[in-house]
């Protein structure tokens, strides 16, 4: 028993050693998931194909119908509504089949519907060159996606997708399927069918008459019908058409030979004469499907949805109106060749509120929409706030009144090349605010190099710029490179400006609404620039506009901010392009204007931009408030003193003039006061004595010699009433007048003026001298000297200046003054009319009011200065100009500046 116990152990050891290695453990595991997922994914699977729409006949021929609404829900377009000829198979040219099968479906006469090798070989390409790289749908799968499905990219549709088309394949013959599609296709232009589009683009009524680069041509457009457009973009319809005879040539339908000889028709000798007359709103329209496409994958022409935009009708019908020939429309286009492309933006959110894609032309091919389509052209100086002054603000800091240098062409380094001004004027040292003002180059550039190219560059990507091999150029700082911008894409770049800061891309579509999902589409705003930046160049740019290259475009009432723009063609004197962007706090509107290849503007069309900016937003702008822009806390306005560098803040000397207000970012305005203009000692002891026997009156004056080293003396006279005029300048402290008129009352003016700056001046000190009449004993000395001659009121006490007189408009005469002079006194001030004292105050302020005043007749306001401690020490009276009484407050001075 023993033995048989251990027997049956040794066996159980035995076969435990014996288990499955860990591998097959592993394998079984694996085999039991798949099948679980298996079963899951084929449930899934079943459960998208049993939730699948009907196969309904009568939508497998006829477009889909996408209906688009305007900003305030209306319907204005329905696209399933085009004319279109219908075809059978049977009057389908072999050529055409062959070219469309060859492109589309090579294998569509073998499969059931979808195609496994195609798939298969789609899977490779998108692992070996990525997702999207390559498709697999089937000519029957076209059909069903554009007849019952939406075109959102998911399993559940592609599961749909390829269960309809078995089912669509079972049900109808392969003549039948292929008719369907080419029907149903959309070609551009408008032309829904292959029939339709080979009116459209050929002229020809009957497919037999097709040629084969026709037939290749029509073959190789479904896929981008709006790119591969021949009116519009000829070269890229010449690389699809060649790419669908290769295709041909690959799969037997042609010879070599034969696709070589087709390869050699120009795409332009195939094309009737124009492409078909624009729809209404056909511009808005294909700004409507490349947003759709790009956002959904969705093509409004073969899909059905609802789309509802952000169109303005009013906004796109005068834009229309002002693009086209009516004998009504005030805007001068220089000849039938000339183009011009516009964007209006709603300046607070982006929304696109109508866009003009270009005139109407007879002699032309209309296809191009040159708002948004390509690259663009070059922006000339419009690009300056963009590149140059906006970054020099966002990331320098500027100032508005920040100095730069226009004194001579910039040398473009390492080249004999230079860039010059518009003008081929140099004006020195000026603010930023000027510059731009008046579009100089020179400033621009240096600008921009001072903001670094990766500044610049990295600021006005932010706004929505693409450059040319995505790296900015030198000359993009005047908007003179390769880089090119469309009206759209530079209207969205203002408008940040316009929205302190804000950018979004510009949007025409708000919502897409399909059988069974909704869609948002609005972009999200982002802040690309401060405030202060967006509100110092929206200030910068207004001054442009009223009074500065701009002008042109202003609407009165309308507070705008925009810029020119023009480009030229190099080694030709005149402009290619002409820009003009601006805005209001409503609307953004950038217009660009030109021929459709690079042709010298006539002088009559370079207005032409300002024009159409000006008519579009008088119009669009009617009945609505516009406020201004409001200045961010983030910005202060300083005075400063013009020319000085930096910028410092004027010192109560400074004319008028010499005194401009500029906007700064909050913490880097100026702080030191400019000793520029400061006031110097006035002279003193001024005197004049009459000399009867030479008829001569003798004028001298005191100034202290410490001071008088680097110092002049302006002396004026006059007689009367009348002006003063200058008689000399000199160093000495002397003068003598000769030749006076007896009877006569003169007034001498004696100003310190210094020899290194001539607005540096004193405050001036007059003397009145009247000259007794023939046979007179005596002679009025203004100065009351004694008898040794000296001044008995001298250097003691100083005259007051400025003395100024308003009348109230009433009763009362307001006097005041000011005084600069030392030691303790009191002030005489006198009313005076007709030479006569109507009364005289002391007072030791330095204004007084006089009430009971009879208005009618002129007054004077006199003041004398009195030294208390010796009251007989007194200055010489100062007079105001005479103070009308018949118009209230008109205020006058005791000495006129004069103005730059």
């Amino acid at each position: 028993m023993a033995n048989n116990s251990q027997s049956r152990i040794e066996r159980r050891k035995q076969k435990k050693n014996k288990k499955k290695p860990i591998w097959k453990k592993i394998l079984l595991t694996l085999v039991i998931i798949m099948l679980v997922a298996g079963l899951g994914v084929g449930g899934l699977f079943t459960y998208y194909a049993a939730t699948a729409p009907d196969i309904d006949e009568d939508m497998l021929y006829d477009p889909a119908s996408t209906k688009v609404y305007d900003m305030n829900g209306e319907l204005f377009a329905d696209l399933g509504q085009q004319t279109r000829t219908k075809v059978t198979y049977d009057e389908i040219p072999a050529i055409l089949r062959d070219a469309v099968i060859a492109t589309e479906d090579a294998r569509f006469f073998k499969h059931f519907g979808i195609d496994f090798r195609r798939i298969a070989a789609a899977i490779w390409s998108n692992v070996t060159n990525g997702f999207g790289s390559e498709g697999a749908s089937t000519i029957t799968q076209q059909v069903v996606k554009r007849s019952f499905l939406s075109p959102e990219k998911t399993l559940k549709r592609k599961v749909q997708e390829q269960w309809l088309a078995i089912k669509l394949d079972s049900e109808y013959s392969k003549e039948q399927i292929l008719e369907m599609y080419l029907n149903k296709i959309y070609y551009g232009s408008g032309a829904y069918g292959v029939a339709t589009a080979a009116k459209t683009y050929f002229g020809k009524e009957e497919l037999s008459e097709l040629t084969l680069p026709e037939a290749a041509l029509l073959a190789g457009l479904p896929q981008r019908p709006s790119a591969y457009d021949p009116f519009k973009a000829p070269d890229l319809a010449k690389e699809r058409m060649e790419t669908v005879l290769d295709l041909m040539v690959q799969h037997n339908k042609i010879t070599e030979e034969e696709a070589a000889e087709a390869k050699k028709v120009k795409i332009e000798d195939l094309l009737v004469n124009s492409s078909p007359d624009r729809k209404d709103y056909e511009s808005f329209i294909q700004q409507v499907a490349n947003e759709v496409e790009e956002k959904t994958g969705a093509n409004i022409y073969n899909d059905s949805m609802k789309i509802y935009t952000t169109l303005d009708p009013n906004a796109q019908d005068r834009v229309e109106f002002l693009l086209s020939n009516s004998e009504e429309n005030p805007i001068n286009f220089p000849d039938n060749k000339f183009q011009a492309g516009l964007t209006v933006l709603d300046t607070k959110t982006g929304a696109i509120r109508a866009i003009g894609g270009g005139r109407k032309l007879d002699d032309t091919k209309n296809g191009w929409n040159f708002a948004i389509d390509g690259e663009g052209r070059q922006a000339g100086s419009a690009f300056k706030p963009i590149v140059d002054y906006g970054p020099a603000i966002e990331y320098l800091q500027w100032s508005t009144y920040h100095q730069l240098n226009d004194d001579k062409p910039y040398q473009i380094a390492g080249t004999n090349q230079s860039i010059g001004n518009w003008n081929n004027k140099y004006q020195g040292w000026m603010s930023a605010r000027y510059a731009l003002q008046w579009s100089l180059n020179v400033p621009a550039v240096k600008t921009f190099e001072e903001v670094g190219r990766d500044n610049a560059q990295k600021f006005a990507e932010s706004l929505g710029i693409k450059f040319n091999e995505d790296q900015i150029e030198l000359t993009d700082a005047i908007g003179g490179a390769q880089t090119g911008v469309t009206p759209m894409e530079l209207a969205g770049a203002y408008r940040a400006f316009g929205n302190e800061g804000i950018y979004n891309e510009p949007y025409a579509v708000t919502k897409v609404e399909f059988e069974n999902e909704t869609i948002e589409l609005k972009p999200k705003p982002t802040s690309v620039m401060a405030d202060s930046t967006a509100y110092m160049i929206t200030d910068m740019l207004k001054t442009v506009v009223q009074s500065g290259t701009g002008k042109e475009a202003a609407v009165s009432g309308l507070p705008i901010a925009g810029k020119t723009g023009t480009t030229n063609i190099e080694g030709q004197d005149g402009s290619k392009d002409s820009w003009f962007s601006g805005y209001t706090t409503n609307y953004t509107i950038a217009v660009w204007t030109g021929y459709p290849k690079e042709e010298i503007i006539p002088s009559a069309g370079l207005t032409v931009a300002e024009d159409l900016f000006r008519e579009t937003m008088s119009h669009i702008s009617k009945g609505i408030d516009t406020p201004d822009f409001e200045k961010p806390s983030s910005v202060v306005e300083v005075a400063v003193e013009k020319g000085s560098n930096p910028a410092k803040l004027p010192s109560k000397y400074t004319p008028d003039s010499k005194i401009v207000t500029e906007l700064f970012v909050k913490g880097t305005e100026p702080t030191k006061t400019s000793e520029k203009y400061d006031q110097i000692e006035p002279v003193h002891g001024l005197k004049a004595q009459y000399y009867k026997d030479n008829n001569t009156i003798q004028v001298t004056w005191k100034y202290d010699e410490k001071l008088k080293e680097g110092i002049s003396f302006n002396v004026s006279a006059g007689v009367g009433e009348s002006e003063l005029s200058k008689l000399t300048t000199t160093k000495n402290t002397e003068l003598e007048i000769s030749k006076i008129e007896q009877g006569e009352t003169y007034t001498i003016e004696v100003i310190a003026v210094s020899d290194e700056n001539e607005d540096m001046i004193s405050e001036p000190a007059r003397v009145t001298v009247q000259i007794q009449g023939e046979g007179g004993d005596e002679e009025e000395n203004g100065n009351g000297d004694d008898e040794d001659g000296e001044d008995e009121n001298d250097s003691s006490v100083s005259p007051v200046s400025n003395v100024s007189g308003a009348f109230d408009g009433k009763k009362s005469i307001n006097a005041s003054w000011s005084y600069q002079g030392q030691g303790s006194v009191i002030f005489e001030v006198r009313l005076k009319s007709n030479g006569e004292t109507v009364n005289a105050i002391q007072t030791d302020k330095n204004s007084y009011k006089f009430n009971n005043v009879a208005p009618g007749p002129d007054y004077v306001i006199e003041v004398v200065t009195i030294n208390t401690d010796t009251p007989e020490n007194m200055s010489q009276p100062v007079q105001s100009s005479p103070i009308p009484t018949s118009s209230p407050e008109i205020e006058t001075n005791g000495r006129e500046r004069e103005d730059e």
